[in-house]
């Protein structure tokens, strides 16, 4: 029983990044989308007048240069194909269809560990932060990827409110832990949920860094992770943790979702976007566009080498060799 369920996992990993929606199939999707279903599919899980449309950035108005095109990924298209383990297992697609019991009001999140004034914050604790917009390029670990306008405000700005304390070296991020409201956690039952993630302090501080409550001009849909998530520009979309109930200030690196076996080799805790550093089973050299599927070379940190190069003097910058199992991916 043991070794058919580890195999069964194993065949699992395979569709883990792995899967992609073919042109054709998205455009039949997107055919069939009845007008009644465009407007669940866009409706806001949150009223925030107040806070949305959140004021444009003066410094993150565009992605990089690097990137083959500048205008933003079309809203529908964004909203219909997502990874989100826990209501969709194994592939990324229509995570919508699957998110009518998720209950995003009241939420609260936990921020504790090594600091000084431990808190819990409400929804209306979070969007008293100022909130802007920025826009931002994303690449998925599968290859596609998106130009995005996220709203919200620098993860920084909420770690300071709880004065982390100086040995603080990794921060740890948990997802919500609902298999009532959250179908494929029960389907998948074979993962160890809840989803967590992790940064280094460095990163958690930087300012490209943000925690998003918003896209598109309003709160955050379901299968975008709501009501709040972290966006990491540089690093792929797994890093991006959705719907986050505890941040946790650490002095040693954490166990993530993807760091365990069988995953390891695949699924490495820096995980920067890096055309140099194949996927044991693709190249990263190329990134397509999610409602195109256009293809363009993938540049260094997504785009983002001029910011956050620094945090990383040994980023290898020629191709390197997959890596097989029992290796451990950077």
């Amino acid at each position: 029983m043991f070794l058919g369920r580890r195999d069964f996992v194993k065949a699992s990993a395979a569709l883990i990044a792995g899967a992609t929606l073919p042109l054709g199939a998205m455009r039949c999707a997107a055919q069939e989308l009845t007008e009644d279903d465009i407007e669940k599919i866009l409706k806001s899980p949150l009223d925030r007048k107040e806070v949305f449309p959140a004021k444009k950035s003066e410094v993150y108005t565009a992605v990089p240069g690097s990137i083959s095109r500048n205008e933003m990924t079309p809203r529908l298209s964004a909203a219909t194909h997502n990874n989100f383990y826990e209501f969709l297992p194994g592939r990324g697609g229509p995570v919508w269809r699957y998110t009518d019991d998720f209950e995003v009001e009241p939420w609260t999140v936990e921020v504790t560990g090594l600091c000084e004034k431990p808190t819990k914050f409400d929804l209306d604790d979070l969007f008293k932060f100022a909130h802007e917009e920025r826009v931002y390029h994303f690449r998925c670990v599968e290859r596609w990827a998106m130009n995005v306008p996220w709203s919200g405000f620098p993860l920084h700005k909420l770690l300071a409110k709880v004065e982390p304390k100086k040995e603080v070296t990794h921060v740890r991020f948990v997802t919500a832990n609902r298999p009532k409201q959250m179908p494929g956690m029960r389907q998948a039952d074979y993962f160890n949920w809840p989803y967590c993630e992790g940064l280094r302090i460095d990163e958690a501080m930087h300012d490209l860094t943000l925690v998003a409550t918003g896209v598109y001009g309003a709160p955050l849909l379901k299968q975008h992770g709501s009501p709040l998530r972290i966006v990491v520009p540089w690093k792929y979309g797994y890093k991006n943790p959705k719907s986050i109930v505890k941040i946790e200030l650490l002095g040693s690196k954490p166990t993530t979702f993807w760091g365990v076996d069988p995953y390891e080799h695949e699924y490495g805790f820096l995980s920067n976007v890096n055309p140099n550093i194949p996927h044991p089973r693709w190249s990263q050299a190329r990134s397509y566009w999610l409602d195109t599927q256009d293809w363009f070379k993938t540049p260094r940190f997504n785009g983002y080498e001029e910011q956050v190069a620094a945090l990383y003097p040994d980023e290898p910058s020629k191709p390197q060799r997959p890596l097989q199992a029992g290796e451990i991916a950077r």
